[in-house]
């Protein structure tokens, strides 16, 4: 018997729409701390990860196309990527990245730098983005933030899909920094 499907079931949409808006206005990347903020609310609040394994777009996403679609080679993670060591670097630099984010953005407020309309994929390679940039009535540091984290956000969705393809289809979701973080923070709750 077919399990009938939830309304969660369908929020692997969301990321598509997500990635869409933000490549047609930059703006639209604000809407990324949604994805940011909901799972750690969640997990302090109940003391589980029940935002990733139930309500998370982004491992719906590649779910979909690793499992259903067939893109994924279905194979085991390397041991080293599986481990706490790995998991936890990645989330430092992930960290560190962000707050390198927040540092431009905060430049950009205050006037000690100019707007730099491009999304860094891979934290590495500058992509012009002018054309999803048509102004704000706000200061350019909203847009700069944008850029910033439309970044992140890009960048993590090709790191899944990577993964995705050579390993199991969730497997982003084993390094993930916000999972990461999640878990910490269940860690934390527990000894409560």
């Amino acid at each position: 018997m077919k399990q009938q499907k939830k309304w969660y079931d369908y929020l692997w949409i969301v990321s598509l729409v997500y990635l869409t808006l933000g490549f047609l206005n930059i703006l639209f990347a604000w809407l990324g701390l949604i994805f940011f903020c909901t799972p750690l609310i969640i997990a302090v609040v109940t003391g589980n990860k029940g935002y990733c394994h139930r309500y998370c777009d982004r491992g719906q996403l590649l779910a979909l196309l690793g499992g259903r679609f067939g893109l994924s080679r279905k194979r085991d993670m390397p041991r080293w990527m599986v481990s706490k060591p790995f998991r936890y670097s990645f989330l430092v630099f992930f960290l560190a990245m962000f707050l390198l984010m927040l540092w431009n953005t905060g430049l950009v407020f205050a006037g000690a730098r100019d707007l730099q309309e491009v999304v860094t994929i891979l934290w590495t390679f500058q992509v012009p983005w002018h054309w999803a940039y048509h102004g704000t009535l706000f200061s350019e540091g909203v847009a700069q933030f944008a850029f910033g984290f439309y970044s992140v956000m890009l960048t993590s969705t090709i790191l899944g899909l990577v993964t995705m393809v050579l390993f199991k289809p969730r497997s982003w979701c084993v390094y993930c920094p916000m999972g990461t973080m999640t878990t910490l923070i269940c860690k934390v709750k527990a000894k409560e």
